[in-house]
């Protein structure tokens, strides 16, 4: 049987071809031509089928093949006729939406009040001179060109398959070649390696959890279970069972478990064999061969009875796709119930996804650490040098050699042991030097390359697209699905299913597999991060070939300042997705715009006093017509976008981005709002933005997402109904700035900042914002301008408005700006069926209203309490019922004069600038006020 390692990396290029081809991408291709050109679809496929499952299988065998040349050009040119049909249909979707803009448009013209006639003929006009007519009625050389492309991808297919039956292939049978063997390396046992470095902290928390008596609730189960679960995950070779050999080897020792069972499961186990290993755990005696797996089972269950057991289950994979594959999970566990309360079961596996499928809580889902610099020098030497009888002299240079060795391994386990005796069967100064200088990426890369195997292949190509970010780049979650949406990698079974979320799925199945590891945060306020680990980096780099492609600039000092060098590297001529580290006008003008078929250009920065140029854009937008994704900064100065950028049909991703405090100032054009696929706009951190054709914006009809956009002036937001982001809206006493405009954009998310309030005149008008259907809002703003003498009617009004601006329950964050109502509305009281019912964070800041909200009805899960500037008189009644409050802050409340009980889980108390006499009970040793917050461990008052 082949080695596992060797036989991964031997499906190397191939692989990745293979899985390409593999891809659902075809098929999706050819049912959405089918609608256009009007032929069956579903025959051609079945026509094409049984060629690309060939072309898939021939791939996997042929990397060593002499043939090797004439099947990479051939896969060139599939991907490349792929490429240029998805183009063609991108062009056929622009058109349409084009008419059907014009048709709204005509639409709106007829319905408009007469008012405003004149302003929807000047639209009306404008979008007419701005839309490219048709090709023809029917898009007839749209067809044609289509027609071609679908024949070009036919014909390579069809050629492959005739070279392949000129090939001298071995003969393997289908089951063989539909698939990578199943060889995995040895089976592992419970005896852990004879040295094991830096894991007995993370030993230590896991027996402390397997000893602990609090029992976390198992997912979907109403029955009491006698076992909880205890899951580690991480990438392969990481070390995940050899940290569990730790564990079992502690509790073998211990008498805290009756019984302790060790069985390797692997991917392609039967249930049966599962049972027969832990019948011979249990008993220590071989299992009869029964064939009736009830029996298995009824043996097995007579086993457990008055044991508190620990089961390790090393090795589990999970495909949360293959239903079948959950079942026999399950079927595993189901004569587990008959041990004796507090037994444990410990499971190992690659994803995380495998561990809650099997009942694991999330606290209990622990992720492999790193191993320390030194305590991975330390093992990579243990392998290097184990039993090595050198002198001394040598040691010394192999050690040197060996340290320099250990870096390039990037802290991964597996490549330290198999580098390291590679190493020590050869002790001598040469070979190591040689290998010092080698890349040793072939040999250490094997389970990652069966990790990624098992990778859906649309999850495997976002992860290819990981490449394109240099090492060590924090990677937000939002921004990468957002980035995988606009290139069109979502690829879904269900028609229905919104790309983003599609795309959520594979970044979540890229975190659980550890693909995309997650950064400790510093703060629990920061932003979730992600990174690519250096030996994953190396991966993707590999799976990505050509079509990705980075360009790291480096840094070098020219006596007075620091200057970027430009590009060592060739850039591929047929990369599709490129990053540049530095604007450099040289490098996009004589490199970058050659690269006809670039779908994504992501430049990060600008060098001090060296501006984008308006020229060097231009170029751009006039070559690179293909782009899907555009992110350049523009971080100095004034950026004047040329009116060009209205060629580039099929933009999805455009983004300007400059750093928090920059003077930058920039200037878009209208023809801007010719780019009817725009799926996001950011507008990074621009201070000054200048746009003419604001009002026309809702002729991006596919618009999801605007964010950090510096003015409000978008009129008719309402027709934009795929929104996702949107931060701020601002309501003002005219058409299409009414509140009402929100009412159908139930697909907002994140966070929402509502300004003007002061404008909307009834309850009516604010139930018309529709604020409870909008499901996946977590935080919003409500702003009122602040109007000391506001009239007792005045006052009327903002109570009627804040209680039609009900948000829906799911709501986390809720902040109240200069609201001066007579009351709180029912659903802050405790009194309303609606509203927020897991509310963290409440902030109130300059809230006239006397009396505040009952937050014990409103709040039972609120953590956080900040009142500023309020007149109440008092704090709301029984805040000692605020059982998950944490942090409670006061700020120039003048009116509240004494405190009232306060949680005893508050941990931190601030007060400031509020009412003296206040301020100074609180100062004062034994008063009445300082003795409420003893019990908090952070307590501030005015600073002192």
């Amino acid at each position: 049987m082949a080695d596992p390692v060797s036989a991964a990396v031997a499906v190397g290029w191939a692989m990745k071809a293979a899985g390409w081809v593999a891809s659902p991408i075809i098929s999706e291709l050819y049912k959405k031509a089918s609608s256009f050109l009007n032929f069956d679809a579903s025959r051609k496929l079945k026509e094409l089928e049984p060629k690309i499952l060939l072309l898939q299988r021939v791939l996997e065998m042929v990397e060593e093949s002499p043939d090797r040349p004439r099947l990479e050009q051939l896969f060139t040119d599939l991907k490349s006729a792929f490429y240029q049909a998805e183009d063609i249909l991108d062009d056929v979707e622009y058109y349409r939406l084009e008419k059907q803009i014009q048709d709204d448009y005509l639409k709106l013209e007829v319905a408009a009040p007469q008012l405003n006639k004149n302003r929807m003929k000047k639209l009306f006009k404008s979008a007419i001179k701005k839309c490219n007519p048709l090709k023809n009625e029917d898009c007839g050389m749209s067809k044609n060109e289509l027609k071609q492309s679908l024949k070009k991808i036919e014909t390579v297919i069809n050629d492959a398959c005739e070279f392949f039956e000129q090939m001298n292939l071995p003969k393997k049978s289908n089951a063989n070649l539909s698939k990578p063997g199943n060889s995995r390396g040895a089976v592992t046992t419970a005896r852990p390696p004879s040295v094991v470095f830096g894991r007995d902290k993370d030993c230590d928390n896991i027996v402390a959890m397997l000893h602990d008596k609090e029992e976390y609730a198992q997912p979907d189960t109403n029955r009491a279970q006698c076992y909880s679960i205890i899951g580690i995950h991480g990438i392969g070779g990481s070390g995940k069972s050899t940290l569990s050999q730790l564990v079992c080897a502690r509790e073998e020792k211990d008498d805290h478990f009756n019984l302790v069972m060790w069985v390797h499961v692997s991917q392609d186990f039967s249930v049966d064999t599962i049972f027969r290993q832990m019948s011979e755990a249990a008993t220590r005696i071989p299992c009869p061969q029964f064939s009736n797996l009830d029996t298995l089972q009824t043996n097995l269950e007579k086993e457990l009875p008055g044991k508190r057991f620990l089961l390790v289950l090393d090795d589990v994979w999970y495909n949360n796709r293959d239903v079948r594959q959950y079942e026999k999970l399950q079927q595993i566990l189901s004569p587990m119930n008959a041990g004796e309360a507090g037994s444990k079961i410990l499971v190992t596996s690659r994803t995380k996804d495998a561990l809650l499928a099997l009942g694991a809580a999330e606290q209990r889902c622990i992720p492999m650490s790193v191993l320390d610099e030194d305590v991975f020098l330390n093992l990579f030497k243990h392998y290097a040098f184990h039993n090595v009888s050198v002198d001394d002299h040598v040691r010394r240079i192999l050690e040197e050699i060996g340290n320099d060795i250990a870096k390039k391994l990037k802290g991964s386990p597996l490549a330290a042991k198999i580098v390291g005796g590679q190493l020590r069967m050869k002790p001598n100064i040469d070979y190591w030097r040689s290998s010092q200088d080698g890349n040793h990426l072939d040999d250490t890369m094997g389970c990652l390359w069966w990790s990624y195997q098992h990778l859906d292949e649309q999850v495997r190509r976002c992860f290819a697209y990981c490449s394109i970010f240099p090492r060590r780049r924090q990677l937000e979650q939002h921004e990468l699905v957002k980035l995988w949406a606009a290139e069109g990698f979502a690829r879904s079974s269900d028609e229905g299913k919104d790309s983003e979320d599609v795309c959520q799925g594979y970044f979540d199945e890229l975190v659980s597999a550890s693909f995309l590891q997650p950064e400790v945060k510093m703060d629990a306020d920061e932003m979730d991060t992600y990174q690519v680990h250096d030996l994953l980096l190396d991966l993707a780099d590999k799976v990505a070939g050509s079509d990705c492609f980075r360009i790291e600039n480096q840094r070098k000092w020219s006596g007075d300042s620091w200057i970027m060098e430009g590009c060592e590297k060739e850039v591929p001529p047929d990369v599709r997705h490129v990053f540049a580290q530095t604007y450099d006008s040289e490098l996009i003008i004589e490199k970058i715009c050659k690269l006809d078929n670039l779908r994504t250009l992501i430049i990060d920065s600008v060098q001090w006093r060296k501006p984008v140029e308006e020229k060097v854009l231009k170029s751009l937008f006039v070559r690179l017509r293909k782009l899907r994704v555009l992110i350049i900064p523009s971080d100095q100065g004034m950026l004047s976008v040329p009116d060009s950028i209205g060629q580039l049909r099929h933009l999805r991703y455009l983004a300007f981005m400059a750093r928090h405090g920059s003077d930058s100032r920039l200037v878009l054009p209208g023809t801007l709002t010719k780019l009817y696929h725009m799926q996001v706009l950011d507008f990074g951190n621009i201070s000054d933005l200048v746009f003419d054709s604001c009002e026309d914006m809702f002729s991006l009809i596919n618009l999801r997402h605007i964010i950090r956009m510096p003015f409000r002036e978008i009129q008719s937001i309402g027709r934009l109904t795929l929104l996702r982001t949107l931060e701020t809206f601002e309501v003002r006493k005219e058409q299409g700035c009414e509140l009402k405009q929100l009412s159908d954009l139930n697909q907002l998310c994140g966070k929402l900042t509502i300004l003007g309030l002061q404008n909307v005149e009834s309850q009516q008008e604010a139930l018309e914002a529709k604020l409870a259907d909008k499901k996946g809002l977590r935080t919003l703003e409500l702003w009122w301008n602040y109007d000391e003498w506001a009239e007792l009617k005045e006052k009327e009004v903002q109570t009627e408005v804040l209680e039609g601006l009900c948000p829906q329950k799911l709501l986390k964050s809720l902040s109240m700006y200069n609201y001066q109502g007579l009351r709180y509305p029912s659903w802050m009281m405790g009194k309303h069926n609606g509203g927020p019912k897991y509310l963290n964070t409440l902030s109130l800041y300059c809230c006239s209203t006397e009396l505040g909200p009952e937050l014990g009805g409103f709040c039972p899960y609120l953590r956080s309490l900040f009142i500023f500037g309020c007149s109440w008189d008092t704090l709301p009644d029984h805040m000692e019922y605020l059982t998950s409050l944490k942090d409670l802050g006061l700020d120039r409340c003048q009116n509240i004069r004494s405190l009232p009980t306060l949680p005893q889980c508050l941990e931190r108390f601030r007060l400031s600038r509020s009412n003296e006499m206040l301020m100074s009970s609180c100062r004062t040793v034994g008063d009445p006020n300082w003795e409420k917050f003893q019990h908090v461990p952070v307590a501030y008052v005015d600073g002192k």
